[in-house]
């Protein structure tokens, strides 16, 4: 869809932050006023409702995936780097997953305390550009180690757990 989109010369607002701003456009808004269905001021308000429920979203998924990393995934590594202690040739790329965990948490963790609070639309604009793709980022090592840690050590149901447990 998006090639076809911009074919026909249509926007792609694939963010909420964009889809908001394009929204309260000054296009928009003169539309809206024409049509007689909202004023300029309420297209304003609707559009800062739109950027802080998505700041909200994005702070409380950032602020569970560092807990659930910290309290959960950290101890599990840990775990499972310890049942390789008297066989270290068997421990394969683990240690420098687990490294890399740990260095993109804390990257995570660095970046959550700049977030600008200065303008929803602002602070919008940095969960979707730089919060999410570290989230994105920490998930993937993450997942890798979901994929070389010893199952009974994974401390969250797994994907597969979550759709089939029901047959078991």
């Amino acid at each position: 869809w998006p090639k076809e989109a911009a074919k026909r010369g249509l926007p792609n607002l694939n963010t909420t932050p964009l889809a908001a701003q394009q929204f309260n456009s000054y296009k928009n808004k003169s539309v809206f006023k024409e049509m007689g269905i909202f004023e300029p001021e309420e297209v304003d308000a609707r559009a800062e409702l739109m950027y802080e429920d998505y700041n909200v979203l994005l702070s409380t998924e950032a602020q569970t995936l560092v807990r659930m990393v910290e309290t959960g995934i950290v101890p599990a590594c840990a775990k499972d780097l310890a049942i390789y202690k008297d066989a270290p040739e068997l421990i394969g790329e683990r240690p420098a997953l687990y490294k890399s965990i740990i260095a993109e948490l804390a990257r995570l963790k660095e970046l959550l305390k700049h977030v600008p609070h200065d303008s929803p639309d602002d602070e919008a604009f940095y969960y979707c550009q730089t919060i999410k793709p570290a989230m994105e980022a920490l998930r993937d090592l993450v997942d890798q180690a979901e994929g070389v840690m010893q199952a009974d050590l994974y401390p969250y149901p797994t994907y597969e757990a979550l759709c089939y447990s029901h047959w078991v």
